[in-house]
């Protein structure tokens, strides 16, 4: 189970490589990428425990201390970077979060700005596109090459923030609820749940940021700037306009989170069973697990585009269906995912909610797999250069 960064269980001595001696057999050893340290601490030899021989990035060379019999069957302590190493700060959670968030979100603005476009109910003429790429192409020749990234600043300061507090939450709650549930092992109900809990802190920061960037992306979006669209909220439709969305993003989200961790676990432990830092297999299960978890919740992500948007032509329906009137800009505003749903199924039916899916999964595939990738990468060198302090302090007391 990880814990503070270390893996530990009861090993007997009969499973221990057949190329150490029966002396040092039982030794209490640490290993971290391959390297092995004995109880002391001491540097012993780059072996891989029998179990991964055959990687390619550990080598077969086996250099051992001599150690003394011990009575009892030994503890074997494993120095597993995915959990980072005992004593390091939060502060550093939330800085490999943060740089994993604001490269994800930066990197795949330009297709997430196409996929609000798509998920409008009834998109103007000059903004029917038939696909991903025939939207950007439409977007940049028709507005601006500088049109699908219009927005990116607000994005950019909200992921900084919201993700640095989203992985260090999930980081530590993670090996709690792990130890509460199934001591001793890693546990994907704990990994959904600390997801969960992870997400309500990240959504409170990222709602207005969201709400401010998908008005901006909307075609003809009327406002000038970020500072522009900020102010005519808040004079229009109040401090509250920001957080409309809040609950319907909750609700997506949570969900979406726990599907999404829970598959990436799941699938770290079929690819990368030793949680070794091997990039591939970070990006393979960020990605699928970010395809997953988008294609379920595209209906939330949908209602959700709606609230934030207040897209005028479904205010419009929504107003005249509820209370007869053609105004939409009377103060009336679609509230609530109940009114959400009910205006999408009005305005387009089952097909509606599923608008821009194939945008969503586009965008979410490879944003999940930088961020994973970026954390994990993270993770890798902070452990590894705690690592080496740690061997060159004791050179030095030599």
């Amino acid at each position: 189970m990880e814990a503070n960064g270390f893996v530990s269980r009861r090993v007997d001595t009969p499973s221990v490589d057949a190329g150490v001696t029966a002396g040092a057999a039982g030794a209490d050893i640490r290993w971290l990428g391959g390297r092995i340290l004995d109880a002391t601490g001491g540097f012993v030899g780059g072996l891989a425990p029998p179990r991964i021989t055959a990687e390619s990035d550990f080598a077969a060379v086996l250099q051992l201390r001599a150690a003394p019999e011990p009575t009892v069957a030994a503890t074997e302590t494993e120095i597993d970077y995915e959990g980072l190493p005992q004593g390091v700060a939060t502060s550093t959670h939330m800085l490999a979060g943060a740089v994993a968030g604001i490269m994800e979100h930066c990197l795949m603005y330009p297709i997430d700005c196409v996929k609000t476009r798509m998920q409008s109910l009834q998109p103007e003429p000059g903004a029917r596109y038939r696909n991903v790429m025939d939207a950007l192409r439409q977007i940049v020749r028709t507005e601006g090459m500088w049109r699908p990234v219009r927005g990116l600043n607000v994005m950019a300061i909200g992921a900084g923030p919201a993700h640095a507090l989203y992985f260090a939450c999930y980081e530590k709650l993670k090996f709690s609820l792990s130890n509460v549930v199934h001591p001793g092992a890693n546990s994907h109900f704990a990994n959904g749940m600390a997801g969960c809990m992870a997400t309500v802190l990240h959504d409170a920061i990222m709602n207005p940021a969201e709400v401010v960037k998908q008005r901006m992306q909307m075609y003809n979006s009327p406002y000038r700037g970020v500072s522009d669209c900020v102010g005519s909220i808040w004079r229009r439709e109040g401090p509250g306009a920001f957080y409309r969305s809040y609950t319907t993003q909750l609700t997506m989200n949570v969900p979406f989170q726990a599907l999404h961790f829970m598959t990436y676990e799941y699938l770290q432990e079929l690819l990368n069973p030793h949680r070794q830092y091997k990039p591939s297999s970070h990006v393979i299960s960020g990605a699928l697990a970010g395809a997953i978890a988008a294609a379920a919740t595209t209906p939330l992500d949908v209602c959700k585009t709606l609230l934030n948007t207040q897209e005028a032509l479904a205010v419009h329906a929504e107003v005249g269906a509820s209370v007869g009137t053609a105004s939409a800009t009377g103060g009336r505003h679609i509230s609530g995912l109940g009114e959400a749903f009910r205006t999408v199924y009005r305005m387009g039916g089952g097909a509606a909610f599923f608008k821009g899916v194939q945008a969503r999964i586009i965008y979410q595939m490879p944003s999940t797999a930088i961020s994973w990738s970026v954390y994990e990468f993270f993770k890798y060198v902070i452990t590894k250069r705690q690592y080496e302090r740690r061997l060159h302090h004791r050179d030095g007391e030599k």
